[in-house]
């Protein structure tokens, strides 16, 4: 990832930017060399404009250089009203000074989205893998700033392979993320997160016929329960009365098939509880992926993400 366009946030205790903002001098240089920055928004006043914390003086966001789209009408002001007492990131565009002789900074945060969006994100292609700090959930999936306050979704089925019915299942506002990149059209931008959790056989290979293990009651049906061992691992139970979609279980495992990519399992106890979610843990460290196989090769059922489509689809 390009370093100076990080999610929100990333850099507003970094020694770079602290030093950005020591005093009037700092800032000059740093609008010469057009250096994006980040300060607390403290206030956004009547008209829309932010008061953002520099330490060695008074910045202003105008409100039409509070966001990308804000003057063409095409974003709600509640996208700069939501910065309040967050961190916000902007260049420096110039000084003025008052009647009494005290310099404010002008400031925008647009500039700082554009720049990302045009030496950064419209340079990412399917499958590249980027950071990610998620902003807000919603019943249809997760969203994520992948840089300078630059939103992007991640719908729901696309967060893990074992279904889950809200993302605050898996992620809570401010977590930050690791994503794929699925799509992208002008300034919308689609990610992916399950190919990151590993395959069927690496999440399967912590497990061990003969354990009692922790799970989540994914699904009661018919023929069983579907309970979920990992982000991308499920298994499934007998039937067994009173047991209800996310419950908390303990349950024994009785056998792993990995040519039919199957563990059976045993539920022991069950019980109402939620848990935090917690940091996902990775499988895939690299920065970019062309393909990924969730099954075993010698499973009949392949599951497959073929990101290198996305790009041909993209191209044509």
């Amino acid at each position: 990832m390009n370093s100076n366009f990080s999610p929100e946030g990333w850099r507003i205790d970094t020694p770079e930017n602290r030093t950005a903002m020591q005093n009037i001098s700092t800032l000059t240089a740093a609008c010469a060399e057009g250096l994006i920055l980040e300060g607390r928004a403290l206030v956004c006043d009547s008209e829309h404009n932010l008061l953002v914390d520099l330490g060695g003086c008074k910045g202003i966001i105008p409100r039409e250089e509070g966001a990308l789209g804000i003057k063409e009408g095409s974003v709600r002001d509640i996208a700069i009203i939501s910065r309040v007492n967050r961190p916000v990131c902007f260049t420096v565009t110039g000084f003025q000074k008052d009647e009494e002789g005290r310099t404010t900074a002008i400031l925008s945060r647009r500039a700082a989205q554009e720049d990302c969006l045009n030496s950064y994100i419209r340079q990412l292609s399917p499958g590249d893998v980027v950071n990610a700090r998620i902003t807000h959930l919603e019943n249809f999936g997760a969203f994520a700033d992948i840089g300078c306050g630059v939103v992007a979704l991640l719908p729901i089925d696309a967060i893990s392979v074992s279904r889950i019915d809200h993302p605050r299942e898996r992620f809570a506002v401010g977590m930050d993320i690791r994503a794929v990149v699925k799509s992208i059209e002008g300034n919308r931008i689609t990610l992916s997160h399950k190919e990151l959790l590993g395959t069927w056989e690496e999440n399967v290979s912590r497990f061990h016929a003969g354990e009692t293990v922790a799970g989540i009651i994914r699904s009661v049906e018919p023929y069983g329960i579907f309970v979920e061992l990992a982000p991308n691992l499920a298994g499934l139970a007998e039937a067994k009365e009173n047991v209800l979609p996310g419950q908390q279980a303990s349950v024994y495992i009785k056998s792993i098939l990995p040519n039919r990519m199957k563990v059976k399992l045993v539920i022991i106890d069950t019980f109402d509880y939620t848990y935090r979610p917690s940091a996902p843990v990775y499988f895939f460290e690299g920065a970019h992926m062309d393909r990924f196989t969730y099954s075993p090769a010698d499973c009949s059922r392949q599951i497959v993400t073929d990101f290198s489509e996305e790009l041909t689809e993209a191209d044509s």
